[in-house]
């Protein structure tokens, strides 16, 4: 059954005109990510994709807010985006057009372009909650969703709980198993996608040089771009995530095509996985002054 399309406004989500569209847009992607959906009311896919739309940004709480553009009553903003096709779908961040898609994806589709620049805002764990979270090892941890598992077998949720455990303890073919046996349902979970990240940033690493080599081949040439891939990566993933970044803002900067663009791909995958906002704002800001 296909949702019924609003364009009522919400609390995260609102019209688009050019009244508006410096204040609430640009000026507020500063502080907050600001998904623009062009659409127009005679837009078949539009009535698909823009009740899915406002339910993931209720979903997500403030983490984004959803700007509405009638392509038809607001001209002059659509052809500022030069938009050609409806539905376009824009994120603006840091006042700037980040990435972006066409057409009504489904609903898996969105939240995976979605996990890759924000996450849901939740309300913050109770102290004892917090407290059992630095005091449990990951292998404890392991432990526990076992246990779990094994007195209510059904729960598929679990299976999600025991993946995310195994990547903390570093069992990432383990995870990986785990991943791929999920259900529909929860293979499209913000954790899920986010763990998949996590997966193939690790699977770049197998068979991939130490760590000592590879800064070894950047100090005889600055221009070995698999070498710089593979340090950010690497340290990325070991503990230093601001020097990972730093090497993909590096190609980018100096190479933005090699390997297809894959120092942009590198970086929307690491914000994808980091935990650190401050950390992943800073680097979204600079790259995208590479992009625009």
């Amino acid at each position: 059954m296909k949702l019924e399309f609003s364009v009522t406004a919400t609390p995260h989500a609102f019209d688009v005109d050019k009244q508006n569209f410096e204040a609430d847009v640009l000026q507020a992607s500063m502080n907050t990510p600001i998904l623009v959906d062009f659409w127009a009311t005679w837009c078949e896919p539009c009535k698909t994709l823009g009740p899915l739309l406002e339910k993931l940004a209720a979903e997500y709480n403030g983490a984004f807010r959803l700007g509405k553009v009638d392509v038809d009553a607001q001209q002059e903003l659509a052809g500022m985006f030069g938009i050609r096709s409806i539905p376009t779908v824009m994120l603006v961040r840091d006042g700037q057009p980040l990435d972006g898609f066409t057409g009504a994806l489904p609903e898996g589709q969105l939240r995976e372009f979605l996990s890759r620049h924000v996450q849901p805002l939740e309300a913050p764990p109770a102290d004892a909650a917090i407290d059992d979270a630095v005091l449990e090892t990951p292998e404890q941890a392991i432990n526990r969703v076992q246990q779990a598992i094994a007195a209510e077998p059904d729960r598929s949720e679990l299976k999600l709980d025991l993946a995310v455990a195994l990547m903390r303890a570093g069992q990432t073919g383990a995870a990986a198993a785990e991943l791929a046996a999920l259900p529909a349902n929860l293979a499209t979970d913000a954790r899920a996608v986010h763990l998949g990240h996590q997966l193939d940033l690790a699977r770049t690493l197998e068979g991939a040089p130490p760590l000592d080599d590879l800064q070894q081949r950047i100090l005889t040439d600055g221009n070995d771009w698999a070498a710089r891939d593979l340090l950010g990566v690497r340290l990325l993933l070991e503990g230093d995530p601001a020097a990972g970044l730093d090497q993909f803002l590096t190609i980018m900067q100096h190479a933005r095509d090699w390997n297809d663009g894959q120092a942009k791909k590198r970086l929307l995958a690491a914000f994808a996985t980091l935990d650190d906002a401050e950390l992943v704002g800073r680097y979204r800001r600079r790259m995208a002054s590479l992009l625009f």
